[in-house]
């Protein structure tokens, strides 16, 4: 049960009461668990006494784990019963007891008022690519290319070949060049060149990654020239790829290139409607919320670069000696900006329908990213914490507010299609 203590503009405190019975449930289905994970030398699965379980696990292990269990189901569930959209918050849990309820307090922040125009006879004009016989007849030849083989030829070398260079001095290496993809200063530099020539190429001054490289000279032999050989676009080039004939590949084909701009077509009408919504949007954001944001996004960033096995701070350093960290930052903070604001009129959006994710429909996709992720569940709530559910619920909620509205626009677009068609039947008759 909860129960709201205050709020104040975007503060909000409220209290959540666990009864006793489900704090019950919750001790009864961690002991299970560890009777049936924890091994106990001299005793059989599931046999051996809570008191020696609880001396291999650590003593308060077990209200840790009910206390995160019960905290996990209930914050949640008392955020959406209160109706509060959180943007954070500060759990403060009581004492835990078994036979008795659980109670704990939580101070957040809930997410600013925002007000949306009307979105009601918006018309989208984003629309999925038409797949013409244009389209179709260009991804045969694609299909064509990457199946495509090469024949030795011997010859000088022409726009279409696959070139085997090896470079020169101690760092080279032996690898094939296909010129009809290659950089104009490779392709000019080994035109009309043959089998066992030596080729200066002058690379020009470029930008890879971080580095900055000047303009220099490699050396390079040729070692093999090959000629590209093509398929006839025919009933055996359709079975190389398993397919019963070549009309089968073209309906195949054509299929699937409907079926992916048809997701195309969907994902723009979602960005041209979400784009709408944020340019329509009044809100006045707390600098903290976009200063979280921004926050959240370098950690992923530094993450990504810890991966990779580069040091945030050397990383910081390099863009600072090439002027470039202000840029950086900068465009970190719009782009926090950019995400705060899409979150913020999705949300509205999902109030203003009265959208709700039944716990049937949230379990369901919880289990369902578990399994994707090779997790139980319980596992999958534990890793995502309170906050992280939470955050989870919210981004269904919108999801399912956005799928709902832009049904509702292409609804009232095919009735003001249809009224169209039968006006123009009428002044026909």
């Amino acid at each position: 049960m909860a129960e709201l203590i205050s709020r104040e503009g975007n503060k909000v405190e409220f209290k959540v009461s666990v009864p006793a019975a489900e704090v019950n449930r919750a001790y009864d289905q961690v002991w299970a668990g560890l009777a049936r994970d924890v091994r106990v030398p001299g005793f059989r699965p599931g046999k051996a006494p809570r008191k020696v379980i609880e001396g291999r696990v650590g003593k308060g292990y077990v209200e840790q784990e009910v206390r995160d269990r019960l905290l996990e189901t209930h914050y949640s569930q008392a955020a959406r019963e209160l109706k509060l959209s959180l943007v954070d918050a500060n759990i403060d849990p009581q004492p835990l007891k078994s036979g008795q309820a659980f109670e704990f307090t939580v101070k957040g922040e809930t997410y600013p008022e925002v007000k949306l125009a009307d979105w009601s006879g918006l018309s989208l004009s984003a629309a999925a690519p038409e797949i013409t016989d244009e389209v179709l007849d260009r991804t045969l030849s694609d299909l064509q290319e990457r199946n495509a083989t090469f024949d030795d030829a011997d010859r000088a070398i022409e726009a279409s070949d696959q070139v085997t260079i090896e470079e020169q001095g101690e760092d080279g290496g032996t690898y094939p060049v296909y010129l009809d993809v290659a950089e104009a200063h490779v392709r000019d530099a080994l035109l009309g060149k043959n089998k066992g020539d030596t080729v200066e190429i002058t690379v020009p001054a470029h930008q890879h990654g971080d580095h900055e490289h000047a303009e220099h000279t490699v050396t390079v032999k040729i070692v093999d020239v090959k000629t590209k050989k093509l398929q006839a676009l025919d009933d055996e080039f359709a079975k190389s790829l398993n397919f019963d004939s070549l009309e089968r590949l073209r309906t195949d084909l054509k299929a699937e290139l409907e079926r992916r701009a048809t997701q195309e077509g969907e994902a723009a009408r979602r960005e041209e409607f979400i784009d709408h919504l944020v340019a329509g949007m009044t809100a006045d954001i707390p600098q903290a919320l976009l200063d979280r944001r921004r926050e959240s996004m370098q950690a992923e960033i530094q993450d990504d670069l810890g991966r990779q096995g580069v040091k945030w701070g050397e990383y910081e350093a390099f863009m600072k000696e090439q002027g470039k960290l202000d840029e950086f930052m900068a465009d970190l903070g719009k782009n926090a900006e950019t995400r705060v604001k899409r979150d913020l009129a999705l949300e509205k959006l999902a109030e203003d329908l009265n959208v709700q994710v039944s716990d049937a429909e949230f379990n369901q996709t919880m289990t369902a990213l578990a399994q994707a992720n090779g997790l139980s569940p319980a596992d999958l709530s534990k890793q995502l914490g309170p906050n992280g559910i939470n955050s989870y619920y919210i981004s269904l909620t919108r999801e399912k507010a956005l799928q709902q509205a832009i049904a509702q626009l292409s609804k009232g677009s095919d009735a003001t299609a249809s009224d169209a068609s039968s006006d123009e039947a009428s002044s026909a008759e």
